[in-house]
């Protein structure tokens, strides 16, 4: 019989926690305990996450029980830290970070199955990665492990609002974010820190200049990706290069036709499209940000780190039409 795992949730009213109930409520090899959340203590998880409304029937809670075998902080950037400082976890408890505050940290391995799968196997503590750097990363890890990353990337990446977070912002009204486009942290966002961390490692050098333009898109879910820099290897070659690093990656497909949203959005996926124009590859990654990019990734992390089946809970159908 299949082993079952206690599992918490530490702030549970945002999105990333309402995936990952979405996920663990169906997961073979899990029990979810609680889910925790101050501001919303005694309501119903599905008075918030809605789409569990019919089938979910516990509420949140402002306790906590350390004794679970695997604990998910949701709690936002910055709160991760200063939850566990207050809280004495076992060590022996595995703790999967969803936000910034240990992505650069040596306290946690990096989570990034793709780059770290051997040491997410034996860690304890791992810590998520952001969604526009799982995006990134994957178009340009083959590169970087055969050293090949030497020449300047130029990244324009557009996300979906839910990027930002449950809490109203002025920039994710729908009366602003509808039929709209902008651009924001040019060249300066937080997730190029761990990007070329992880580049720099599996390149054994550092990595050229990232010239990355955020951009906001007028839609809610997902995370498209065009990365293009010039090269004089051959498309046949990077396809090859790119075609081997994944092909033990279960998540992440080389596609022949050009990528879309609609066929990443609900699931763990990252399609990724290399082409070559005269001098220039473009590489073309998508992903869903709530998914590969945040909960659905820190489920695998979990899988890999409790020795399940990487694809447990994970088998996820795009929503196309």
């Amino acid at each position: 019989m299949t082993k079952i795992h206690t599992v918490g949730i530490i702030g549970g009213a945002g999105y990333t926690a309402g995936e990952l109930i979405r996920i663990l409520r169906w997961h073979p090899a899990v029990e979810l305990r609680f889910v925790h959340s101050n501001s919303q203590a005694g309501k119903p998880v599905s008075s918030i996450h809605q789409d569990l409304a019919g089938d979910f029937f516990m509420n949140f809670t402002a306790a906590v029980d350390l004794q679970v075998d695997v604990l998910f902080l949701c709690g936002g950037h910055g709160k991760s830290r200063s939850w566990l400082a207050e809280n004495k976890v076992p060590e022996e408890t595995l703790v999967v970070d969803l936000s910034t505050d240990f992505r650069l940290s040596e306290e946690f391995v990096y989570g990034l199955p793709e780059l770290n799968r051997a040491a997410i196997k034996t860690s304890k503590r791992i810590a998520n990665p952001g969604c526009f750097a799982t995006a990134i990363q994957l178009g340009l890890l083959p590169l970087a492990a055969a050293g090949k990353l030497k020449e300047e990337v130029h990244i324009h990446a557009i996300t979906g609002s839910t990027g930002a977070g449950q809490q109203p912002q002025p920039t994710t009204h729908f009366s602003w974010r509808n039929n709209n486009l902008s651009v924001y942290k040019p060249f300066e966002h937080q997730h190029l820190a761990e990007i070329g961390r992880s580049l720099g490692a599996l390149q054994g050098e550092e990595v050229p200049e990232l010239a990355f333009l955020p951009l906001r898109g007028d839609f809610a879910r997902g995370i498209f990706a065009s990365l293009y820099l010039r090269t004089d290897l051959s498309e046949r070659y990077l396809q090859t290069l790119y075609q081997d690093y994944y092909a033990e990656h279960v998540f992440t497909h080389l596609v022949e036709d050009n990528p879309h949203l609609k066929q990443v959005v609900n699931t763990n996926k990252c399609l990724v499209q290399l082409t070559k124009h005269g001098n220039r590859a473009l590489i073309i990654s998508v992903i869903d940000n709530l998914l590969k990019g945040a909960s659905g990734q820190a489920v695998q992390n979990m899988n890999l780190a409790l020795g399940l089946k990487e694809t447990t809970g994970l088998q996820l159908k795009a929503m196309v039409f």
